[in-house]
This record gives structure tokens, sequence and C-alpha cells, in this order.
């Protein structure tokens, strides 16, 4: 195979791998752990200052989510724009690429949280605080790792941010 044919060759497969139904896991569990990155920064900060400040449980969950989001937006943002992108445009991506797996990890990791007996009135120097929040994390990427790579094999969620890479 010569190089111009051999170099088509590797575009066409890595262009099945991102929008064709043969995304591999590989490409889904990058995605997910970018997307997991900002969540679990969101998600631990906002346990941290709940607990910290003594706010009720679903306060802290509130801005647990909130912040979740903003993070997860705010990485992707931040390398959209390092390729040249203006602010708005940069803020579709980021909305386009996470919005699902943001909401899945976050539906995932806070009812776990929730469900585990006394770890949201565990105190931050408590295993039971910090175990579960890790437990949390790892189920979220876990379970969300397959809904990427549907949308991912679909041309949806993180394959828009493919383009910028």
């Amino acid at each position: 195979m010569d190089h111009g044919a051999h170099h088509h060759h590797e575009h066409q497969h890595q262009h099945d791998a991102h929008h064709g139904s043969g995304t591999s896991w590989r490409t889904a569990a990058q995605a997910t752990l970018h997307c997991l990155t900002g969540c679990a920064i969101g998600e631990v900060l906002g346990m941290v200052i709940g607990t910290a400040a003594g706010l009720h449980n679903a306060t802290t969950v509130v801005i647990s989510i909130a912040l979740a989001f903003v993070f997860g937006y705010a990485l992707t943002m931040r390398g959209v724009l390092r390729a040249g992108l203006p602010l708005g445009q940069a803020l579709k991506v980021a909305l386009a690429a996470d919005t699902v797996s943001i909401a899945v990890m976050e539906v995932i990791d806070n009812t776990v949280i929730v469900a585990v007996p006394g770890a949201m009135d565990a105190g931050l120097g408590q295993f039971l605080f910090w175990a579960s929040l890790a437990l949390s994390l790892v189920l979220a990427f876990v379970l969300t790792t397959p809904v990427n790579r549907w949308m991912i094999g679909r041309g949806k969620g993180h394959a828009v941010v493919h383009a910028y890479h």
C-alpha cells in the first residue's frame, strides 16, 4: 500500500472509530475520563464546601452538581479555546460535547453518595466521606463509558470536540 493510500485508510479508520458504530471502548473511556475530571473536581469541591460549611444535604448536592457542570464545561472550553474558537462557539461545543455525559455522571455519583448510609453526614476527616465519594466517581465512570461510546458512535457528545484536537 502506498503512503497516500495508507494515510487515507488510517484517516478512514479514525473517522469510523469516532463517528461510526465501531467506536472503540478506548475512545469512549478517554472521553469519559476527560469528562470525569471536570465532574470530579466540581463534585469533590461541592461536597467539601457543603460539608465544611454544615449545609443541608440537598444544598450540598446542588452545589456539587452545579460545580461539576462548571468544571466539566470549563475543561472542554479550555481545549477548544486553545484551538482558536471564539468564546461563544467554544461554549456551544462544550455544551454539545459534555451535557449528557455530565448529567449521567451526576445522577450516578450523587445517587451513590445519598444511598450510602451515613455518607452525607460524614465529616471531612472520616473515611466514609472519602470512600463513598471515590466509589461514586468510579461507578460514574464505569456506567457512563457505554453511554459515551454510544453517543460518539453517532457523532454526538464528545465526538464534536475531536475536530478541535
